[in-house]
């Protein structure tokens, strides 16, 4: 089954389908956001160490593993979209604690907020840094974090965070914008 990004509907009616209990709706369902997921799983992986053991393919698996076990109440795509995409985070951000990498920066390899709005010369990021940033960013704000989640990590477009908020376009824009500094400010300062 192949999805259309145009035909969220579908995967919503798989959502209900899965959380009903249907073996073959959940088949159907991971099958049909798998290229997604595993888009979702490369994106965080590329701010991995090089030597990273675990691959993208894994990485969605896990989510699935964890995902399926956790008995979440997933509302549509881009609801589970969202959960996959934090469940992957939590996962890597463990992963590297298990690791010990130490201090902030300790060999790992970095990435930028926003591939589309880095300069050349920008510093990236650490993701246990980014992480920890997040987390404070989500005590304070937990929309503003949530959309920096749904954009950077499930990598929804503005205007499908939006549509899942119940706002507009415009508000996820400036939320967005306001996150970026705010997030950028807290990892100059540390």
């Amino acid at each position: 089954m192949s999805f259309d990004r145009e035909d969220p509907g579908a995967v919503t009616t798989l959502v209900a389908r899965w959380q009903g209990g249907d073996a073959s709706a959940e088949e159907a369902l991971f099958s049909a956001i798998y290229d997604e997921l595993r888009t979702v799983a490369t994106q965080l992986m590329q701010a991995e160490r090089s030597s990273h053991t675990l691959q993208p393919t894994a990485l969605v698996h896990e989510a699935y593993l964890r995902l399926n076990a956790a008995e979440l109440e997933v509302m549509d795509r881009v609801h589970l979209l969202a959960l996959a995409a934090r469940v992957m985070r939590r996962f890597l951000v463990d992963h590297a604690r298990a690791r010990g990498r130490g201090k902030r920066g300790g060999g790992a390899r970095h990435i930028t907020l926003d591939a589309e709005h880095a300069s050349a010369s920008a510093e990236p990021l650490d993701l246990a840094a980014f992480d920890a940033v997040l987390t404070r960013l989500e005590a304070l704000d937990t929309r503003m974090a949530e959309f920096v989640q749904l954009r950077y990590f499930a990598g929804l477009t503005n205007d499908e965070i939006a549509q899942v908020a119940g706002v507009s376009t415009r508000t996820v824009k400036r939320q967005l914008h306001m996150a970026r500094a705010w997030i950028k400010k807290e990892l100059e300062a540390e």
